[in-house]
């Protein structure tokens, strides 16, 4: 998996022990933390990995390089599944020069107690490694502020660090000719095809918020020829870069599909009564939708939809006079994300006092979605008489057409 070019060799590792990533994201593929190496007449080490992969992770890079040092460590990205071993490196080769922006400078210090033999870069400055060259790129909010890129101009390959990244480790090789997610069931799917969840997931869990300085990155990155893209997560993208490029500029336009996420939760199933109601009779007009329950699915599935399709559903029941606690932490994500474009309903039960469709609308409302209904407030027991799912499902699907 090593030799990516002559001069580009991969040392990062797969992580198949950590269940959640971030502390809230499930990882039911696992997750790859990608480092590189570029090895001309000095050696350049581009970002690091996690730190419970310390000892693969020097393996790896001696491997390439056997006695060799390394003499640069470019670090695009402070966020410590790629930075955790940057005083590791500094041990090995007690001489290396740390390379990233100002911005990176107060962070080293900070995680790794490191303020001497840095140099620091701004946009498009470069470093020779002998018969090949490095610049860099600043790309803030993508999606820390210190974020940058770095460009091999001799391959015209792109390190971008966590952008195009995606969740899955990787297996049969790093590149996407080969590559395959790994634990996937559907091993005849092309790369690109075979990681396109995940990499929405990834998107729209850790990204989606900075669509506007993805969409900035994306315009200045433009203006380079890039034959490779070497992200710190998922494959190297060589033969899918087209596609892969266009999935994100849509993903951070929030751009999206033609169908509805349903996304409920609920106390005692009136509420999960009234949601299969209406994805049968979506279904039934030919609308695409999904369902997500919220009381027992991690809420990662459900942004990943967010992200896919352009209607959103909620439906909570009243709650302390509130919307229920689970549907209420997913609307406060969706809208922390930013998500533009969108159209929007409500639902939900109630005992004695109905709010939960009421606030839902105003969240909504607030963020800048578009609302097809006034929403479907029932009390107690659902029923079809009390909550009529059939009239949404003909106004959602007018809305699409």
């Amino acid at each position: 998996m090593g030799r990516i070019s002559e001069r580009i060799r991969y040392v990062g590792v797969n992580d198949l022990q950590k269940v959640i990533f971030e502390g809230m994201w499930p990882l039911p593929f696992g997750v790859s933390y990608n480092s590189y190496l570029v090895i001309s007449d000095k050696v350049a080490l581009i970002d690091t990995v996690e730190a419970g992969f310390a000892a693969e992770y020097m393996d790896n890079i001696r491997k390439e390089l056997g006695d060799r040092k390394v003499d640069y460590l470019v670090v695009n990205h402070m966020e410590p599944d790629h930075s955790s071993l940057i005083r590791l490196v500094r041990e090995a080769w007690p001489d290396v020069r740390i390379v990233g922006n100002a911005k990176t400078v107060p962070m080293i210090k900070g995680y790794h107690g490191i303020a001497d033999n840095i140099h620091i870069v701004k946009e498009g400055d470069s470093i020779s490694l002998g018969d090949c060259t490095l610049t860099f790129y600043m790309a803030p909010m993508v999606h820390w502020p210190e974020t940058m890129v770095t460009y091999l101009n001799e391959e015209k390959t792109l390190f971008s660090g966590d952008a195009f990244g995606t969740f899955g480790a990787v297996d049969g090789g790093i590149q996407d000719q080969t590559a395959r997610l790994m634990g996937s069931s559907d091993s005849a799917l092309d790369t690109f095809d075979a990681f396109r969840d995940e990499m929405r997931r990834y998107y729209s869990n850790i990204v989606g918020k900075f669509g506007q300085t993805v969409q900035a990155a994306l315009k200045k990155l433009s203006g380079l020829e890039i034959s490779r893209i070497c992200a710190t997560h998922g494959p190297v993208w060589e033969k899918n870069i087209p596609e892969v490029i266009s999935y994100y500029d849509r993903l951070s336009r929030y751009d999206a599909d033609n169908g509805v996420c349903i996304a409920y939760a609920s106390m005692y199933g009136n509420t999960a009564a009234a949601a299969k109601a209406l994805a049968a009779a979506l279904e039934e007009r030919g609308v695409e939708c999904v369902l997500h329950n919220l009381c027992t699915e991690n809420v990662s599935y459900a942004y990943r939809d967010v992200f896919k399709y352009n209607t959103l559903v909620v439906g909570s029941p009243t709650y302390n006079n509130d919307i229920f606690p689970p549907a209420y932490g997913f609307m406060y994500g969706v809208c922390a994300r930013l998500v533009k474009n969108r159209r929007f309903a409500a639902f939900g039960s109630f005992t004695w006092a109905g709010a939960s469709v009421k606030l839902l609308n105003e969240m909504a409302s607030r963020a800048g979605m578009e609302l097809i209904s006034d929403g479907l407030s029932f009390p107690q027991a659902y029923s079809k008489e009390k909550c009529d799912m059939e009239a949404l499902a003909d106004k959602i699907a007018a809305s699409l057409k």
